[in-house]
């Protein structure tokens, strides 16, 4: 019963004060190839809808920064924005962990081939990955004594120009890296553990992970009952937490996954609860 439009980023404009999109109207039809249908698109003010949904995958470049400075501005003319651009911006996928440092297994953030060096000799293997990376793209395990250690630094860090995250390795990840969803500051009570793929130590499904869905752990629950309330708080609506046996190794803000598999192989009807959550959202003062 509601009415869904769709933009996209280059359809996003500020003029004479007002945030406008040329957004289309979206209408959901029962084919299973066809699924939908676009309408020709028309100018609406963002303060025209209930809600804005932004969804946007990574990388998180300027052209996005961007994108939220002028959703936050929509925000200020009085339109509905999650998850909350300001949020998003503040809130790094890789680099909130350290916020939560009691969930957090070691890390180490630099731009130095020194320290990321001494790092992987400290724990004997460790996982550098980008800070604007996703998907498992540009994520390398390293070892202390590998011969390749060297240029795997320097294809990271681009011989100290930009900075990288180093992560112990975590060997639970034979287990499946799991996706914890948090919604309205809830937890989904189930999770997608996300195998890797024989001969692969990265679970994410884009890199041929295999999902399979579960009921949380103790440790699971207790990570997302601690960090929902926060990050609700802060309007994020939606958040994806993974976590690799007893660490969280990322906070997803920008374009969590994982509502299809959950429900396919639970009957939990995930995106029924965002539905819920958003509408209960909605409907609050601003």
């Amino acid at each position: 019963g509601h009415a869904l439009y769709v933009m996209e980023q280059h359809e996003l404009i500020l003029s004479e004060g007002m945030v406008k999109a040329q957004a289309r109207k979206l209408d959901l039809v029962a084919d299973e190839f066809d699924w939908y249908t676009l309408a020709e698109p028309a100018w609406h003010e963002l303060t025209d809808f209930d809600v804005t949904l932004m969804r946007k995958d990574p990388p998180f470049d300027m052209e996005y920064v961007y994108s939220t400075y002028l959703l936050e501005h929509a925000v200020r003319e009085g339109a509905r924005v999650y998850n909350d651009p300001r949020a998003i911006r503040g809130h790094n996928e890789k680099l909130a962990i350290a916020e939560f440092p009691q969930f957090a297994a070691p890390m180490l953030v630099t731009r130095s081939a020194k320290a990321l060096r001494a790092f992987v000799d400290e724990h004997g293997i460790a996982v550098f990955k980008l800070l604007d990376g996703m998907g498992g793209s540009s994520i390398f395990r390293a070892e202390r004594g590998d011969p390749n250690l060297s240029v795997i630094i320097e294809t990271l860090n681009d011989f100290g120009r930009r900075s990288v995250m180093a992560q112990r390795f975590l060997p639970e990840i034979s287990e499946g890296d799991k996706r914890v969803l948090l919604i309205g500051g809830k937890v989904v009570p189930y999770t997608l553990a996300r195998i890797p793929k024989d001969g692969e130590f990265r679970g994410n499904l884009a890199a041929g992970g295999r999902g399979v869905a579960r009921e949380l752990s103790p440790r699971d629950r207790e990570i997302g009952e601690a960090l929902g309330p926060v990050l609700a708080a802060r309007g994020l609506l939606l958040v994806g937490v993974d976590v690799i046996g007893d660490w969280v190794t990322e906070i997803n803000v920008t374009s969590p996954t994982c509502f299809q598999e959950i429900t396919d192989q639970t009957g939990f009807d995930v995106a029924a609860m965002f539905a819920d959550e958003l509408l209960a959202a909605v409907a609050r003062p601003a």
